[in-house]
């Protein structure tokens, strides 16, 4: 069974996100993307997950946001993780600012199930204290995919 470490690449990480503003902060987890392979179209992707901000902040709160999109701009479901040490102000429902970002592309195609899967895997382990903790404390991209290969995709 394949999990969220499976979807996640190396070069999609970034341990020090640094920018407090939501929009530069979806296009720099873009390019984290673009750095996997699976990135068809940058543009259409920065538009889909705003599109989808817009309807509703991805900021969940305890300093978590989860930004997605649907589209055609990714040829494959794809995951990218930022980690902020300033934070990133999401329009969290706490007002926390976001220190653990991941953003879920996948293909229009791919867009039901697999897309709700994902997010559903990320939120339920998200919710534990001791798992944003785990994230928090790693120090590497590879220590990052170890915390999150316990998790089915």
């Amino acid at each position: 069974m394949a999990t969220i470490a499976d979807l996640l690449d190396e070069r999609s990480i970034d341990l020090s996100l640094s920018s407090g503003d939501k929009d530069d902060a979806i296009e720099r987890m873009v390019d984290l993307v673009d750095a996997s392979g699976a990135l068809l179209d940058r543009d259409v992707l920065i538009k889909a997950v705003r599109a989808r901000e817009e309807a509703g902040t991805t900021g969940l709160g305890d300093g978590i946001a989860i930004p997605h999109g649907k589209c055609d701009g990714v040829d494959r479901p794809a995951l990218a993780f930022a980690r902020s040490d300033e934070g990133v102000s999401w329009g969290a429902p706490d007002g926390s600012l976001a220190s653990l970002v991941f953003l879920i592309a996948v293909p229009e195609a791919a867009a039901g199930n697999e897309h709700l899967r994902i997010l559903a895997s990320l939120a339920r382990s998200l919710v534990k204290a001791d798992f944003r903790n785990q994230l928090l404390a790693a120090s590497t991209p590879q220590e990052v995919r170890e915390v999150l290969a316990g998790i089915s995709a």
